[in-house]
């Protein structure tokens, strides 16, 4: 038996695999089966963001679900890769990069020359945040940070952050890479499907939803055209109303001046006497006593 591990054991064409082989084929098997799962529950739980449910444009949400161009589409690995970027003293680096399809996983390895760093990594999309590495201090002069994660919700970006600011003295020096392997055509096509049923079941939730506050809407506003006919007519008839009461006031306002002015007038006519009283009052005083 042992001898038969050591030498290998017979594949279907013919050829041998070692032990440590058919261990890295199971390891890719039950990795791309979890990639696989994990994309298609993502995929069956999207739900589109308010600001793309609030668009007036159709298109936005219908693209969110249709993801890429098959017809110009690659599946070929994205790689983003730099050597020895200086981080400063009380500095960090951000380094963003863009995903638009859902499913692709994204494997990164960073390492530093002589000193440690603090690293992290942020998914930042339309409505939220999602944080896909806390950022610590990492021992990246020892041995190299990695990791792998699958990004569900798209489009994001990813922001890869170098912090080297809790550090006083000395700048660090840091290398990456960054690797997007996109999915396959065939799971593109398995997804968009997913998300399209999903969708359309947000889409109908939310317009049954807005149906609803349509129709109280609509009972509101023709409650309020009601009342407002009714005061705009009772408007009109108050502007008749003060139309008469203000010709009124103008006519008894000069009524009253003018009857001021005539008691004003007889009050001192009581008093003083009337002026041709005055130069025939001689006259007056003869014809009495005769």
């Amino acid at each position: 038996m042992a001898e038969e591990k050591k030498a290998g054991v017979e594949s279907e064409n013919g050829g041998k695999t070692t032990p440590e082989e058919e261990l890295a084929k199971r390891q890719a098997l039950l990795e791309a089966r979890a990639i696989s799962e994990a994309t298609a529950t993502a995929d069956s739980s999207y739900v589109p963001s308010p600001a793309l449910l609030a668009s007036t444009d159709p298109l936005p949400l219908l693209k969110q679900v249709d993801g890429p161009d098959l017809a110009k589409y690659s599946d070929s690995p994205n790689v983003y890769v730099a050597k020895h970027v200086p981080i400063g003293v009380r500095k960090s680096l951000d380094v963003p990069i863009y995903v638009t399809v859902g499913g692709s996983v994204v494997e990164y390895s960073v390492t530093t020359e002589k000193y440690d760093i603090s690293f992290g990594i942020v998914a930042e999309r339309d409505e939220k945040e999602t944080i896909v590495k806390a950022n610590e201090r990492e021992d990246t002069h020892l041995s190299p940070c990695t990791g792998k994660f699958l990004v569900g919700t798209v489009p994001c970006t990813l922001v890869f952050t170098f912090d080297n600011q809790y550090s006083w003295i000395t700048e660090k020096s840091a290398t990456y890479k960054i690797t997007v392997t996109p999915p396959s055509k065939e799971n593109v096509m398995a997804g968009r499907r997913r998300r399209a049923k999903a969708t359309l079941k947000s889409v109908n939730e939310d317009a049954s939803s807005a149906g609803e506050r349509l129709e109280n809407a609509n009972t509101q506003k023709s409650s309020l055209e009601s009342t407002i006919e009714k005061l705009e007519k009772e408007l009109e008839e108050s502007k008749k109303n003060l139309e008469a009461v203000t010709k009124e006031v103008d006519f008894l306002s000069v009524r009253c001046d003018l009857r001021k002015t005539q008691i004003s007038m007889l009050n001192e006519r009581l008093e003083k006497g009337w002026e041709d009283e005055t130069s025939n009052s001689g006259e007056v005083a003869e014809g009495e006593n005769a």
